[in-house]
């Protein structure tokens, strides 16, 4: 039977000036020509700070095409800008076209489906969600057409911000845009899911490692690759240490491993700033 693996990395947040984050980056690469998986899926926050320093951008794609492998991108707010929110405070930096159009042009695309191993992959642009601009109605557009052309296989979604905390009713407060896909689109986004076989939505952002099940659903979110945001900063909802994610899919199934890199360290936010 077809064995497809894929290896997601998240929230690396590269810069020439955070060598820190290039070491961790470095572990990931050494373990990744060892282990040689099929595709690498970077779900996000490629770069520290992609709207207002597009060299960040820059490098982040001259160390992921050094990979040994395909790697395929989703773009996070610190690639493109946030989504507008009503709760919360305003984010610093609000998506646009511009910066999407500027991530597009390094990396390709930000949404994508593919098949392999029985299942269909859809990448998703979590981020222009509640934007207003055109390519978030486009975006949607093109997932109810693709969605249509599942033929019944297993469904694996990756997208930058977890969908919600628990459950898609979760009280408005924690169904903040500034942690989660934004409440209006994330009812609209749910509803259209409902008409396939989604096994998976894998996430990052929260720079959290958590992994629970709702109704037939695993949701994976993925630690940051680079750092970890201390309890001072950010409540703990799961695991904060650095690492990536490992899938193996086969037919009707998929395993999920999670691995801390030999040589990553956990390096913590207030200690990066000071540096």
């Amino acid at each position: 039977m077809t064995e497809f693996r894929l290896t997601q990395i998240s929230d690396t947040h590269l810069a020439r000036r955070l060598t820190k984050l290039t070491a961790n980056f470095d572990a990931i690469r050494n373990h990744i020509d060892a282990t040689r998986p099929d595709l690498v899926v970077n779900s996000g926050d490629l770069a520290f700070d992609g709207p207002t320093a597009p060299d960040d951008l820059a490098f982040a794609k001259s160390l992921h095409e050094a990979l040994p492998v395909p790697c395929r991108y989703l773009p996070g707010n610190h690639d493109i800008g946030d989504n507008p929110t009503e709760l919360g405070p305003v984010p610093p930096q609000v998506v646009n076209e511009k910066d999407r159009q500027s991530f597009i042009a390094a990396f390709g695309h930000d949404r994508w489906r593919f098949e392999a191993a029985g299942w269909c992959f859809i990448g998703l642009n979590s981020l222009v969600m509640n934007s207003g601009i055109p390519s978030e109605a486009e975006q949607f557009d093109w997932l109810a057409s693709e969605l249509a052309t599942t033929n019944g296989r297993p469904v694996a979604l990756f997208l930058h911000k977890p969908v919600f905390l628990n459950t898609p009713e979760d009280p408005e407060l924690a169904a903040s845009a500034i942690r989660y896909v934004p409440p209006l689109p994330r009812r609209r986004l749910v509803e259209m899911l409902r008409i396939v076989d989604l096994r998976l939505i894998a996430s990052g952002h929260v720079h959290q490692r958590r992994d629970f099940s709702f109704g037939h659903t695993r949701h994976i979110w993925a630690p940051s690759a680079g750092f970890i945001i201390s309890d001072a900063r950010q409540d703990r909802i799961g695991i904060k240490e650095v690492g990536i994610v490992e899938y193996r899919f086969q037919g009707d199934s998929f395993e999920v491993r999670h691995v801390k890199a030999p040589g990553q360290t956990d390096v913590d936010l207030d200690e990066l700033l000071k540096s």
